[in-house]
């Protein structure tokens, strides 16, 4: 499998079993063919770009030591696992990544038997593979390992330090990899602390040590508390040599490095000496995002996912956008940025995505009053209700999907108290190519419920602005205001604000023989749905669209008026049917004794897996076709 007449090495690698055949001195020539085929994939099909270019070395040597699939990987985020995909039988199919009935955006187990648990959240790879580990010490085959790869963004996260904790409690042999592309190695590897890391990590040193061990507990002078001091007692000594000290080590988790991460050698060599090793233990390397490819490492923000770009000169190609609507995050950073320099009290928070949520725009001119807290959701929300608690006014914005981790602190830590805080759930609803785990499916139906929550959703980018406003005025409480990703239907969207009654909605078109009601852009797909219908019937049949803007308070005039005037109603949302407007408007009709004919249009129960935003429309039946057939559906069944 020499790289020989032009040959590739890559050619030759169908599974990990391939990949063992190879001599270590190969593996840098393959982890430079893994780098171009990615680069080469990702110019044409979009994807996490900058994350898995940096782990290549880090995934070669993974699997050239560890006997997968029976030894556990456990992929935190996934971001970057592209290099796993390739490696482990799926070379073939990798140009499919991200579309609809092709890979998965995320490692996952009903994809391949290598994906050891579903990725796609942060965080959550230490607990996940600390219970394989504890599960698979006491099974038939102990000897099998895992492996937990978390980055330093998701090591920001509170379920990491939840599984490190424990992870120093439980008997187990969890081998964690750190990835850090935050640091300089420069200062961190070389002289005491390269020479303790090697120290560490030899074979001969740790055999001794294990020997040792198994003396003194043969004699009665170790036990496991023992144990536990003596390490704590090494980790103090190491502390005092090296003039470092990390968190790992306080947890009684046996650390090692930091190493280079793009040496796949001694990777592999570091990796082969304390696989074996007893009891938890954790080995931080450190890499570059977007290692290999220039622009990438020079901005790795930009290169996390950069869409479309020329693998040559490393152009983005940027969809022309030359007098189309904004995107809604767009339109969020900017109006939450006229609205800090109106509002002394306005702060804003994101959890780790400043740039996805456009939170940037203010961020730079109002550096001192813009907070990226990490990949800490939770946290982002009570500390938002710590602000709001002392005065501020905060714009907490954050994936919809991502707010799942933080329902416990909508709950206890802003809503019980009534505090004025605007929670922006960007991402609202399908989002397309990444799939089950970012479609922000649940967020009405989870919110719903919650007292004292105001739960809006824009028809446009001029309602969002106008949201925006309101949620900002005086004792509002707390307030929701969710919208999707992509772009809007107004390409005039600038346009001056205004205040907007909470709990009402608006009828944007009349109509005598059913009712639409919508919430969210997805009321624009509805009303070219209607269009379309009434021209087929050339007027003999016509429909009312209302805009209910609120899903709580909901609008019970309009509801009232709708149940008096219409024997057919159809409700759409871009979010799970059960629970949210659709259940919303048909509990309202049943407790007030109303029996319209109703069809609910949203998504259904099940997850919906990875595509383009229209396809999965299409797909979850609320695309226009949808919206024809429902008002088909119901006219055809109108009694005379």
């Amino acid at each position: 499998m020499d790289n020989i007449n032009g040959k590739k090495l890559l050619d030759g690698i169908g599974s990990p079993d391939d990949l063992k055949k190879l001599d270590t001195g190969q593996l840098p020539q393959l982890c430079s063919e893994l780098r171009q085929m990615i680069i080469d994939e990702l110019s044409t099909n979009p994807g996490h770009f900058g994350s898995s270019l940096g782990t290549v070395e880090l995934t070669v040597a993974l699997h050239y030591v560890f006997n997968t699939p029976q030894d556990r990987i456990v992929w935190d985020v996934g971001h970057q696992a592209y290099a796993h995909k390739i490696l482990t039988g799926r070379k073939e199919r990798f140009h499919t990544n991200r579309k609809l009935g092709g890979l998965k955006p995320f490692p996952s187990p009903d994809e391949s038997p290598y994906d050891s648990f579903t990725s796609g959240h942060a965080s959550n790879s230490i607990s996940a593979a600390l219970g394989m580990a504890v599960a698979i010490g006491r099974s038939s085959h102990p000897e099998r390992r895992t492996v937990a790869v978390i980055g330093d963004g998701a090591m920001s996260g509170g379920l990491a330090f939840e599984g490190l904790n424990n992870a120093s409690s439980n008997s187990n042999d969890l081998l964690i990899i750190l990835n850090d592309n935050n640091m300089s190695i420069s200062k961190s590897v070389g002289g005491m602390r390269s020479y303790l890391t090697h120290l560490q990590t030899s074979r001969p040193y740790n055999t001794f040590r294990y020997l040792a061990s198994r003396v003194l507990y043969r004699l009665g002078l170790m036990n496991e508390e023992r144990r536990r001091k003596i390490i704590r007692r090494n980790n103090r000594l190491k502390i005092k040599w090296s003039h470092q000290s990390n968190v790992f080590e306080g947890m009684d988790v046996r650390y090692f490095g930091p190493v280079d991460g793009h040496n796949v050698q001694n990777l592999v060599r570091i990796l082969s000496n304390i696989k074996n090793m007893r009891g938890p233990k954790l080995l931080h390397i450190i890499t570059v995002k977007g290692k290999g490819y220039k622009p990438a490492e020079t901005d790795s923000e930009i290169w996390h996912a950069p869409g479309l770009f020329d693998k040559d000169t490393g152009q983005r190609l940027q969809r022309n956008a030359a007098g189309q609507p904004p995107l809604f995050q767009d339109v969020f950073g900017n109006t939450l940025l006229e609205l800090m320099k109106e509002n002394s009290r306005i702060v804003g928070i994101t959890p780790a995505m400043p740039l996805g949520c456009s939170m940037d725009i203010p961020m730079k001119e109002f550096p001192d009053r813009c907070f990226d807290v990490g990949i800490a959701e939770g946290h982002a929300v009570t500390f938002a209700g710590g602000l709001a608690a002392e005065g501020m006014l905060p714009f907490c914005n954050i994936y919809s999907s991502f707010m799942q981790r933080a329902y416990d602190n909508v709950i206890h830590d802003i809503a019980i108290q009534k505090l004025n805080a605007v929670i922006c759930l960007d991402r609202a609803g399908l989002v397309g190519e990444d799939g089950p785990t970012h479609h922000g499916a649940f967020d009405l139906a989870f919110l719903r419920p919650i007292p004292n929550l105001t739960i809006s959703s824009p028809f446009d980018e001029s309602e969002l602005r106008n949201l925006m406003y309101t949620a900002q005025l005086p004792e509002q409480g707390p307030f929701v205001i969710r919208y999707p990703r992509g772009r809007g239907v107004l390409a005039d969207w600038h346009r001056p604000m205004e205040p907007v009654v909470v709990g009402t909605g608006r009828k944007m078109k009349e109509g005598t023989d059913v009712a639409i009601l919508s919430i969210g852009p997805i009321g624009n797909i509805a009303m070219e749905a209607i269009s379309e219908w009434e021209g087929k019937h050339n007027g003999g049949t016509s429909a009312a669209l209302y805009d209910m803007r609120f899903l709580k308070p909901i609008d019970t005039d309009i509801l009232d008026s709708v149940a008096r005037n219409f024997r057919n109603v159809i409700t759409i949302e871009n979010g799970c049917v059960t629970g949210g407007l659709g259940s919303a408007v048909s509990e309202y009709m049943t407790d007030n004794g109303f029996t319209p004919r109703m069809i609910r249009l949203g998504l259904p129960d099940r997850f919906i897996e990875h595509g383009s935003t229209p396809q999965l429309l299409q797909i979850c039946r609320i695309d226009k076709e949808a919206v024809i057939d429902a008002l088909e559906s119901l006219t055809n069944n109108i009694q005379p």
